[in-house]
C-alpha cells in the first residue's frame, strides 16, 4: 500500500508540473506584470501632473473661518510672484512703490481701507506679516515692512 500511495504522489505532482499548465501560469504571470508596470507608468505620469499643477496654482486651497482661503506660497526658486492669490500681489505691488519702510496704515490708505477702524487693519497687518514669514518682505523691529531683493 505504501508504493501505491507514493505512485500517486509521483502523478499528481507530474500533473502539477505539466508543461502546459506552466506555460499557462507563465503567461498570466507575465500578463500581470505588464499591467503592473502600466499601472506604474499611469501613476508616474499623474504625481508629475499633480506636482505640475500644485505648483501652478501655488498653495492648496484651505478653510479659515468657514471661508476658502489660498495662503500664499513660500517664496524660493522657480517661485514667481504671480503665484501669489491676486489680494496678496497688491500687498507687495503697495509695499514695492512706497518710498521706504511702511506702516500697517500707509498700505492701508494705499489700498482704501478705512485705516481710521483698528480691525480694519488687523487683517493687513497678518497678511503682511504672512508674506514676511514665507520670504516675500521683510519685517523690521520697528513693525514696518520692506521688500525683500
Amino acid at each position: 500500500m505504501m508504493d501505491l500511495e507514493v505512485l500517486e504522489r509521483i502523478a499528481a505532482r507530474r500533473a502539477e508540473l505539466d508543461e502546459e499548465q506552466l506555460v499557462k501560469q507563465l503567461s498570466e504571470v507575465r500578463a500581470e506584470r505588464d499591467e503592473l508596470a502600466v499601472a506604474e507608468r499611469v501613476w508616474q505620469r499623474m504625481s508629475e501632473q499633480l506636482a505640475d499643477e500644485r505648483t501652478e496654482a501655488g498653495s492648496p486651497v484651505v478653510q479659515v473661518a468657514g471661508r476658502a482661503v489660498r495662503p500664499p506660497p513660500d517664496r524660493g526658486p522657480g517661485v514667481a510672484e504671480s503665484a501669489l492669490p491676486a489680494e496678496y500681489q497688491r500687498i507687495l505691488t503697495a509695499v514695492r512703490q512706497a518710498a521706504g519702510p511702511v506702516a500697517t496704515r500707509q498700505i492701508g490708505e494705499v489700498l482704501g481701507l478705512d485705516t481710521g477702524v483698528r480691525g480694519k487693519l488687523e487683517p493687513l497687518r497678518g497678511k503682511l506679516t504672512k508674506l514676511a514669514d514665507r520670504g516675500w518682505l521683510h519685517k523690521r523691529p520697528d513693525g514696518k515692512f520692506t521688500t525683500r531683493p
